[in-house]
């Protein structure tokens, strides 16, 4: 049995940053994984950032504005990409640099998920081998738990059992899986407009209504060539599959319109219009990580876009209320194979005809043998029941809630991909909301920090608090809350109890750049 001050399970994105605020803070520390890259959305489930309007200048922690200079200030020491980016202005110096590096729809700076993995380690490097410790290709198991504490937890690695031990312990998977182990209250799918007394929650509780996970690919646009795939065998089964809220099959070029719960048609390139001359959406920039335009010698280089669209969002199934886990995973990735396998060889060119055989499946690009992400992009994971639950009205246009025990900012509206089970999904805008301390102590287990898609959210807010910049908040905090309390003697829910604890904690986060409120920086 090998002993940590502090155990995080999971290195999702807020696990790695919560690896380094506890790192930094002195304490010897464990991050375990189940997947061969650390960074979650961001890296091994292939996810640029997806960011507020106000990013450039607030609306997150220090360290994450740190990580962007560090992605823009790579593209701007290559001399071979373009010194005149979007705006058109000459870029000088790095206070300058506001563009997105892959000239991204979804991302303000939109890059390879190899190379967010290559910056995460750099962070983290100057604490490996010392009080850092690294455990890749890990499972985990089982969890001990005496009362209301976490004793240990084991996972298997290399064929055999391990087990852990540590003070407090860290939930930084993408699924809640420490929650479900160690048998910590939380919610799973969504609750009953009784339950929450949120507008838009259902009239009966569904724990299988959860929204999509997807899988994501990379592929290169060529300017000619042949490079379809082999034919996936489940490709006729999902292009017989119809929409659920629409005539069209799920395979084609439309997708849900939260707007209308109608579908939309998309486009591939930008200047490509309806019947009606409306422009349509272009969905190979969507997600772009590699932008051919933005380099000055361009000729061996092409445009690389990842294939996480609305229509590989996998609603058939989810992750949580079954033993066919496996199954289902392996179901979502022959929707999106059969999805690249349509625009192949089925999707309209934009240039006259059908298909478009230049598209490349990059098998070397997400670190996996077969081109799709090592692991599913996740929306929605067990939430812990905590101290105090955010609601849609605390955060909904009009509302002006203001969370005194505030550990950080985020914006984002509610947005919900179609569901497993009602297939619902609506779009709605927020105001600038905080991340309140409360929604991160669990209500009965004195050692667990939720530490990233996980806390104390509704299905309905979490839709809002499932982002980049704000589950890097989250995970950033969870470490240093576990570091305060550890230093101090006491367990997590005092510091979040005690005003005088929460005010001086409060103090420590800012110390370290994590911004309390809107307005306080920029």
């Amino acid at each position: 049995m090998k002993r940590f001050d502090i155990v995080i399970c999971g290195a999702s994105l807020g696990g790695v940053i919560a690896a380094y605020s506890a790192s930094k803070s002195s304490k010897s520390v464990l991050l375990i994984e189940e997947t061969k890259w650390i960074g979650g959305q961001l890296t091994s489930q292939a996810v640029p950032p997806d960011e507020h309007e106000w990013i450039e200048s607030e609306g997150s922690t220090k360290s994450y504005m740190d990580y962007r200079k560090k992605v823009r200030e790579y593209y701007i020491s290559d001399p071979n990409f373009k010194r005149t980016i979007l705006d058109k202005k000459e870029l000088k110096n790095v206070s300058d640099m506001t563009f997105c590096p892959a000239s991204s729809e979804v991302s303000r700076i939109s890059h390879p998920p190899k190379l967010a993995l290559k910056f995460l380690y750099e962070m983290l490097n100057p604490y490996i081998g010392k009080n850092l410790t690294i455990i890749l290709d890990a499972k985990l198991v089982s969890c001990e738990r005496v009362n209301d504490r976490i004793k240990s937890v084991k996972y298997l690695i290399d064929g055999s059992i391990e087990e852990f031990t540590g003070d407090i312990f860290l939930d930084a998977t993408d699924t809640g899986e420490l929650l479900y182990l160690s048998k910590t209250e939380y919610r799973v799918g969504a609750e009953s407009k009784e339950e929450t007394g949120e507008e838009h929650a259902p009239l009966i509780k569904n724990e299988n209504d959860v929204q999509p996970f997807t899988y994501s690919l990379a592929f290169k646009i060529h300017k000619d060539g042949n490079y379809v795939i082999e034919k996936p065998k489940e490709y006729e089964y999902y292009k017989k599959m119809m929409m659920p809220y629409d005539k069209y099959p799920i395979l084609s070029m439309y997708g849900p319109d939260s707007s209308t719960h109608k579908a939309k048609r998309f486009g591939l390139y930008y200047n490509e219009f309806d019947e009606s001359n409306n422009e349509l959406f272009p969905l190979l920039v969507y997600r772009r990580i590699v932008a051919k335009d933005n380099y000055i010698n361009n000729s061996d280089i092409d445009d690389i876009t990842l294939l996480n669209w609305p229509q590989n969002d996998y609603f058939m199934g989810n992750l949580y209320n079954t033993n066919n886990i496996e199954e289902e995973k392996t179901k979502a990735k022959a929707l999106t194979l059969s999805l690249f396998y349509y625009l192949q060889t089925e999707a309209p060119n934009p240039k006259g005809g059908i298909g478009n055989p230049n598209f490349e499946l990059l098998y070397d690009e997400l670190g996996s043998s077969d081109g799709l992400s090592l692991a599913p992009y996740i929306r929605e994971s067990r939430r812990a029941v905590t101290k105090f639950i955010i609601k849609e009205e605390m955060i909904k246009k009009g509302s002006n809630t203001i969370f005194s025990d505030s550990v950080g900012v985020g914006s984002y509206p509610i947005d919900i991909h179609i569901t497993t089970s009602t297939h619902s999904f609506f779009f709605i805008p927020t105001e600038r909301f905080n991340i309140p301390l409360g929604a991160m102590i669990p209500i009965k287990t004195k050692n667990l920090i939720p530490s990233c898609k996980n806390i104390g959210t509704t299905h309905i807010t979490n839709g809002s608090y499932r982002l980049h910049p704000i589950e890097w908040n989250i995970g950033e905090v969870a470490g240093y809350l576990a570091s305060y309390a550890l230093e101090r003697c006491v367990d997590i829910d005092e510091v979040y109890s005690n005003k005088e604890m929460l005010k001086d904690f409060q103090s420590l986060l800012k110390k370290n750049g994590i911004q309390l409120y809107w307005g306080e920086r920029g």
